[in-house]
C-alpha cells in the first residue's frame, strides 16, 4: 500500500495522519510519501507556460511523462478543460475534455472543445495512462487565455504627438492617462502595441520584463501586441499609465542611415481591461484624453545609443497624482490599417549579469572596463557625480594591436551612451531603447572608482530557455562550444540578426539557414522561428522570391539569392524535425512551394545560372571573392540548393499528404540533378570547381549519381589534405564539411578538422580570445591586424554551425526523420580527435536525452538517458568484445531488442531509461 492509499484508508476509518503519528511517536518530517510511480508536468501551450495572449483558435498542448521506470510509454490520456480551476480538478465545470484516448502522443494535441472567445481564460490539466497499466494523478492546473481575437474588440485608438517636425533620432514622446477607480477590482490586463518600441509603466512600477516591445515584425502587415496582467498595479483611487515609445526598427536609422523604413510618425495604442469584484468591467483606452510631454531621453537608437539628460526627469510623472496640465494633447489616427496580431515569439528579456573582469588604462589613455564576454545588451552603472555633469559610454568587441579602445568595424554605429546627472548624489541608469554589441567599454567623464559596485553589463536576448548542453575533454573545443551558445544569444534579438554591433543588425536568411538546425539544439527556439517564418512568408515576393533580410528592410528590388533565399524551405524543415511541428509545414507550404517554383521560372533547362548570388560568402580567399583556389562557382552552388530545396518540398508535401506534388516534384528534382551533373560533373565524378565547398554540397545534396560518391568524398578528403587539413569553405559549405566526412566514413579527417587550432579553423579565434563565433575565420589575422573593418564582425553566428556536428556525431544525438522531434532517437556517438570524453544533453518536448561517453585505457563507457514516451537506436562504434549494461551482457537485458552487428559496431534499440554501456574499444588506425 502506498502513501496515497494508506491516506484514503485512514480517511475513511475517521483517523488523521497527525493522530497516525502521534500514537506511534513518530515526526510526520520523518516519513516521506512513497514516490508516484507516474506523473505528468511540464505543461505548455503553443511552446508557452500559461500564456495570456494566445490567439489560435485551437491551441497545441503538450506536456511531459515523469518516471524513474524503464520502458515506460504512454498507451493513451485524457485532457479536461474548464473555465474555474478550483471546480476542473473537482472533475466540475468541464468545457472540454476528451475522455480516455488511445494514443501515445503527448505533443502537439490540438484544443477541440468549444469555439473560444476572446479573453477568455481556460484551465486544463491532463493525465496518462502507460504500458505497465498505471495511471497517473491528474497533473498540476495549468491555464491559457485568450487574445483579442477579433478587430471589434480594439476600443481604443492610435495616439499621437502633435509636433510637426521630423523627430527621428530626437526625443522620445511620453504619454499618460491618469484615472480614478472607486471600486476593489478582481484582475486588469493591459493589452499595448506600438509604432516604434515601448516601456509602460502603471502607477510608477514598470509593466512586464519585456525589452523592445512590441518586437520587429514586417510591420505593415503583421504587428504584434503585447499582454499583461497588471492587476497588482491597480490601486482603489487615482491610477495612472505612462508609455515611453521609442524610434526602433519602425522609424529609427537602419541599414545605409535609411530611416522611417515602415513609417514617420510614432503612436501608441493600449487598452486596459478591468474586471471589478462584482463581475462588471471597465476599459481605459488610448484616446484624446491623453497628454503627452517630451523627457530625459533626447535621443535613442539601436546603431547610435542613447543620450539621456537626468535633468529633464519628470518625477512620479506615471502615477495618479502627477499634474500633467503642461502637458501638450496628444491627436489620433484613425488611418492605421488592422494588422494585429498576439505575440507569439519569446520576447526580449534581461539575462545573466557581468561584472568587470578589469579595469584598464590603454596606451592611448583611454579608461576601459573590460566585461570578459562579447555580449550583447548595455552597460548599468550607480555612479556620483556633479549636477550638469556628462559622462559618455563606448562600447567595442575587442582591443587593437597596441591594446587601444577598436571600434572601426562598427562602421557608422556609433553605440555611445551620453548621461547628464542632475544632482550631486549616486544616480543609476541603464538604457531603454538600444543594446549595444560588446565586450569592452569605455568611458569619458568620469575619474571615480569602477567596480562590480557600481558598473555591470546585462545581456539581452530572446527569452528561450537553454535546452542543450554539450562539453569534451579538450578546453578549447568547450570554449568553442561557449561561443557558439553566445553567438546565439547575442543575435536572437527577437529575430536572428547576422550581428549586434555595427550598422546592419537585419534578420539576413544565408545566416539563419545556416545556423537553424545548431539553434535548436542549444535552445528552445520552436516559437522564435516559427514567428520568424511567419514575417518571411509576409514578406516574400508575389513571384516567390524571398529577400535577402526578413524582416525585409532592403530596397524590394533585391531579392533570391542561392543558400540565402532557400531558407523559406531549410528552416520549416529543420524545426518540424526538432520538434515534429507539422503545422509549422503547413503554414510555410505554399512560401516553400513558391520558392521552388521561383527558380523553376528563372532556370532553363532545369538549370538555374541566372540571377544575383552570394556565393559561398567568406570562404577561405577573404575579401577577394572572385580569386583563390576556394572558390566555387556561384551557379554551381545555386543548382545544388536549387535542388535541395525542391527535395525539402518533397518531403513536406509526403508528411502533408499533398501527393500528386510529391510526384511532381520529384520528377523535377531528376531533372534538376541530370542538369547538374550535365554542367557541372565530369563523367569520371570531377567537380568544375574542385573546392570543398563544391564536393561538400554536391555529396551533401545527393547530386550525384551512386557511383561517382565514393570518389568525390575522395576527392574531397584530398582538397582537405592539400590545405594542411584546414577548412576553406564560407556561410554555404561550412555547416555540411564535417557531416559530409562522417557520412562517407571519414569523421577521423572531420575531427582534423574541428581540432585544427591555425589559421583557417574554428579553434583559430579560440585560441585569439573569442568569446563568441567571428565572422570571419581571421577576423584578426596571424600577425595581429585585423581584417577589412568594414565586414569584420567578432560576434557572427553562421561559422558556429558546426555545433550541429558536434551534438549529432561526436555526442551522437540525433532525430530519425521518420519519427522527428525525438519521439524515436539516435544515439551514434563517434570518438575521435585525441577525445577522452565528450557529453551532450538536450531537452526535448519528451524531456531530456543524454549521451556522455569516455575513454580510459581502451575501455569505452557511454552513459545514455532516454526520455520516458520515446524510444532511442543505439549505435556502439568500433566493438571488439562483448557489451555490457550495468554489469550484465546486453542480450541478456530485457530492455534491449534487435542487436545486429554492422561492421565495427553493434546496433540495437533500447526502451525509454538510464543505460551503462561498457566496452573495450576497438584501436582504429588513420584511413587512407
Amino acid at each position: 500500500m502506498n502513501y496515497i492509499q494508506l491516506t484514503g484508508v485512514l480517511k475513511k476509518a475517521g483517523l488523521s495522519i497527525v493522530l497516525l503519528f502521534l500514537l506511534n511517536n513518530i515526526s510526520p518530517a520523518q516519513v516521506q510519501p512513497l514516490p508516484v510511480p507516474l506523473r505528468v508536468e511540464n505543461l505548455i501551450c503553443e511552446y508557452k507556460t500559461n500564456p495570456i495572449s494566445v490567439d489560435a483558435a485551437n491551441p497545441r498542448l503538450s506536456w511531459k511523462l515523469v518516471t524513474q521506470d524503464r520502458g515506460i510509454q504512454q498507451t493513451s490520456y485524457e485532457i479536461r478543460v474548464g473555465n474555474n480551476a478550483v471546480s476542473l480538478t473537482k472533475g466540475k465545470g468541464i468545457i472540454w475534455g476528451t475522455g480516455r484516448i488511445y494514443s501515445a502522443q503527448s505533443i502537439q494535441i490540438y484544443y477541440g472543445g468549444p469555439m473560444l472567445t476572446s479573453r477568455q481564460k481556460v484551465y486544463w490539466q491532463v493525465r496518462v495512462w502507460n504500458n505497465k497499466n498505471q495511471v497517473s494523478p491528474w497533473s498540476m492546473v495549468n491555464f491559457w487565455k485568450m487574445g483579442l481575437l477579433k478587430q471589434s474588440d480594439w476600443t481604443a485608438q492610435w495616439i499621437q504627438d502633435t509636433y510637426q517636425s521630423d523627430t527621428t533620432g530626437g526625443p522620445t514622446p511620453m504619454f499618460r492617462k491618469s484615472f480614478k477607480l472607486d471600486r476593489k477590482i478582481r484582475a486588469a490586463h493591459l493589452y499595448i502595441t506600438a509604432h516604434g518600441v515601448f516601456e509602460a509603466q502603471i502607477n510608477g512600477k514598470r509593466v512586464g520584463e519585456d525589452y523592445f516591445a512590441p518586437g520587429w515584425t514586417s510591420y505593415n502587415k503583421r504587428l504584434q501586441y503585447n499582454v499583461y496582467d497588471v492587476t497588482t498595479s491597480i490601486l482603489k483611487g487615482f491610477n495612472a499609465i505612462g508609455v515611453t515609445i521609442g524610434d526602433g526598427w519602425y522609424r529609427g536609422y537602419t541599414y545605409n542611415r535609411k530611416k522611417d523604413v515602415y513609417g514617420k510618425k510614432l503612436a501608441l495604442l493600449c487598452q486596459l481591461e478591468i474586471v471589478y469584484t462584482n463581475g462588471q468591467r471597465e476599459i481605459i483606452n488610448s484616446d484624446k484624453t491623453w497628454k503627452v510631454a517630451y523627457g530625459p531621453i533626447r535621443s535613442s537608437s539601436f546603431f547610435d545609443g542613447e543620450e539621456y539628460d537626468a535633468r529633464k526627469e519628470k518625477p512620479g510623472w506615471a502615477t495618479g497624482t502627477y499634474k500633467d496640465a503642461t502637458w501638450d494633447t496628444v491627436k489620433t489616427d484613425t488611418t492605421i490599417k488592422a494588422n494585429l496580431i498576439a505575440t507569439s515569439g519569446p520576447t526580449v528579456k534581461k539575462h545573466e549579469k557581468f561584472n568587470p573582469l578589469k579595469v584598464l588604462t590603454t596606451p592611448a589613455g583611454e579608461r576601459v572596463v573590460d566585461f570578459g564576454q562579447n555580449l550583447v545588451g548595455w552597460v548599468q552603472f550607480k555612479l556620483k557625480a556633479k549636477a550638469g555633469d556628462t559622462i559618455r559610454l563606448f562600447h567595442a568587441e575587442v582591443l587593437d594591436q597596441k591594446g587601444n579602445f577598436y571600434t572601426k568595424n562598427l562602421r557608422t554605429a556609433k553605440q555611445e551612451i551620453t548621461y547628464v546627472f542632475k544632482s550631486d548624489s549616486v544616480e543609476t541608469y541603464e538604457p531603454h531603447f538600444t543594446f549595444q554589441g560588446f565586450r569592452f567599454m569605455k568611458i569619458v567623464g568620469y575619474d571615480g572608482p569602477l567596480d562590480s559596485t557600481n558598473v555591470a553589463a546585462y545581456a539581452l536576448y530572446s527569452d528561450m530557455a537553454q535546452t542543450g548542453s554539450f562539453s569534451t575533454s579538450n578546453k578549447l573545443v568547450n570554449q568553442l562550444q561557449h561561443n557558439i551558445q553566445w553567438g546565439q544569444k547575442g543575435n536572437f534579438i527577437d529575430v536572428p540578426t547576422d550581428c549586434p554591433q555595427r550598422d546592419e543588425r537585419m534578420g539576413w536568411t544565408g545566416d539563419a539557414q545556416a545556423f537553424c538546425r545548431t539553434a535548436t539544439f542549444n535552445m528552445d527556439v520552436a516559437g522564435f522561428f516559427t514567428k520568424w517564418l511567419k514575417d518571411l512568408q509576409a514578406d516574400q515576393h508575389k513571384d516567390g522570391a524571398v529577400p535577402y533580410v526578413i524582416p525585409n528592410m532592403l530596397d524590394s528590388t533585391l531579392s533570391a539569392a542561392s543558400g540565402w533565399s532557400d531558407v523559406a524551405t531549410i528552416a520549416p524543415w529543420n524545426i518540424y524535425l526538432a520538434y515534429n511541428d507539422k503545422q509549422v509545414l503547413q503554414q510555410q507550404y505554399n512560401s516553400m512551394k513558391a520558392w521552388v517554383g521561383y527558380i523553376q521560372r528563372h532556370s532553363r533547362n532545369y538549370l538555374w545560372d541566372t540571377g544575383n548570388h552570394f556565393g559561398d560568402w567568406l570562404f577561405y580567399a577573404g575579401t577577394n571573392y572572385e580569386d583563390g583556389a576556394a572558390l566555387t562557382d556561384k551557379n554551381l552552388i545555386a543548382q545544388a540548393f536549387y535542388a535541395h530545396s525542391t527535395q525539402l518540398l518533397i518531403n513536406a508535401a509526403r508528411i502533408l499528404g499533398h501527393s500528386d506534388d510529391v510526384q511532381t516534384y520529384t520528377k523535377l528534382l531528376y531533372n534538376i540533378k541530370q542538369a547538374f551533373n550535365s554542367e557541372y560533373v565530369t563523367p569520371n565524378g570531377r567537380m568544375i570547381s574542385g573546392t570543398q565547398t563544391s564536393y561538400v554540397l554536391a555529396l551533401n545534396f545527393d547530386m550525384l549519381p551512386e557511383n561517382l560518391r565514393a570518389s568525390a568524398a575522395k576527392r574531397l578528403v584530398g582538397n582537405i589534405e592539400d590545405y594542411d587539413e584546414h577548412i576553406t569553405t564560407g556561410f554555404l559549405g561550412t555547416p555540411y564539411i564535417c557531416h559530409v566526412l562522417s557520412r562517407f566514413g571519414r569523421t577521423d579527417i572531420a575531427y582534423d578538422l574541428l581540432m585544427k587550432e591555425s589559421y583557417p579553423s574554428w579553434l583559430y579565434p579560440v585560441k585569439n580570445g573569442a568569446t563568441t563565433i567571428w565572422e570571419r575565420w581571421d577576423g584578426i589575422k596571424p600577425d595581429g591586424s585585423f581584417e577589412d573593418p568594414e565586414m569584420n564582425s567578432f560576434n557572427h553566428y553562421a561559422y558556429g554551425a558546426i555545433g550541429d556536428w558536434l551534438y549529432r556525431v561526436v555526442a551522437g544525438i540525433n532525430t530519425d526523420e521518420d519519427d522527428p522531434g525525438f519521439h524515436k532517437i539516435v544515439i551514434a556517438p563517434h570518438p575521435g580527435g585525441k577525445l577522452t570524453m565528450a557529453q551532450a544533453e538536450l531537452e526535448t518536448l519528451y524531456g531530456k536525452v543524454k549521451s556522455a561517453w569516455t575513454i580510459d585505457q581502451g575501455i569505452f563507457t557511454l552513459d545514455i538517458v532516454v526520455p520516458p514516451n520515446t524510444t532511442a537506436q543505439v549505435i556502439l562504434p568500433y566493438v571488439t568484445d562483448a557489451i555490457t549494461e550495468n554489469g550484465l551482457d546486453i542480450n541478456t537485458v530485457k530492455e534491449i531488442t534487435d542487436i545486429k552487428k554492422i561492421g565495427n559496431d553493434e546496433q540495437f534499440a533500447v526502451v525509454s531509461g538510464s543505460y551503462h554501456f561498457v566496452y573495450t574499444l576497438k584501436v582504429q588506425g588513420k584511413k587512407n
